[in-house]
């Protein structure tokens, strides 16, 4: 049940008592109505008997970790934008988030400021999503922003189309023959860069970095279970990809025709 449909829920994981409570209560001097669990377990236990429009999510917690919190929200078809708090900041460890489900993260220590904005891009996003949803005579502007950045503007009505597959950014959902998907937001993140650089080679390092801000020195063969995912999406034998092609040597090359 909901408190009141105008205001803005925020689940905050966090088994560090001072911290959680420094959330609460800066969150609820933004003007949202914010609650607090100390573990995994009762995260997916508040989430499956409540609606939330943000979750900030720890990594370390005890029992089950913010990971696999997202990996089960994700397989359960939850997609409520997740703000995962890391105590490290290196790129695996951020990778392995975004793998997990995560539309953001931030490193700990953090500065409260970020955190805040971060919190209110993802509210902006779950908020444009579901304008886009509504019977409206304008074109409702798109979920898709930079997640690393979370400050993006809205924008016109989004949608891309080739052979038969439909991606709509402000739903985020891609219909193919074989049905309808719902992205996450990194998800929409990484075909919008595609998209935006089709027929062209993009190598890992231009992904990590212009995609997800990413500039330490890391495997970036990380980013291959990314592909991985998309192709199950968008290809109609993923083991013999003919539109989300592997350039040897160099990375990948996204050919819609």
């Amino acid at each position: 049940m909901r408190y009141h449909q105008d205001v803005p829920r925020i689940l905050i994981v966090e088994d560090e008592v001072h911290l959680a409570q420094g959330l609460l209560f800066n969150l609820e001097a933004e003007g949202h109505t914010a609650k607090a669990v100390e573990n995994g377990e009762a995260a997916l236990v508040s989430l499956r008997e409540d609606v939330f429009d943000v979750i900030v999510l720890d990594v370390m917690l005890p029992g089950i970790s913010g990971f696999e919190v997202a990996e089960r929200l994700r397989a359960e078809r939850n997609f409520t934008p997740i703000l995962m708090l890391t105590a490290r900041s290196r790129p695996e460890d951020v990778l392995k988030g975004f793998a997990s489900g995560a539309d953001d993260y931030l490193p700990k220590p953090f500065d409260l400021g970020i955190l805040l904005a971060r919190v209110g891009g993802l509210l902006r996003r779950t908020e444009w999503s579901r304008q886009a949803v509504k019977p409206v005579a304008a074109a409702a502007p798109t979920a898709a922003e930079n997640v690393a950045a979370a400050t993006a503007a809205p924008r016109s009505h989004e949608v891309f189309e080739f052979e038969g597959r439909r991606l709509d950014f402000d739903t985020l959902e891609l219909t193919a023959p074989a049905g309808k998907i719902q992205l996450t937001l990194m998800e929409a993140s990484l075909l919008r860069y595609f998209i935006a650089h089709r027929n062209q080679n993009v190598s890992r390092k231009e992904i990590l970095e212009d995609v997800w801000g990413l500039k330490e020195d890391t495997d970036t063969r990380a980013i291959d279970n990314f592909i991985v995912r998309l192709r199950r999406y968008i290809e109609d034998a993923p083991g013999t990809p003919k539109y989300l092609i592997t350039v040897r040597g160099v990375g990948y090359r996204f050919l819609p025709e």
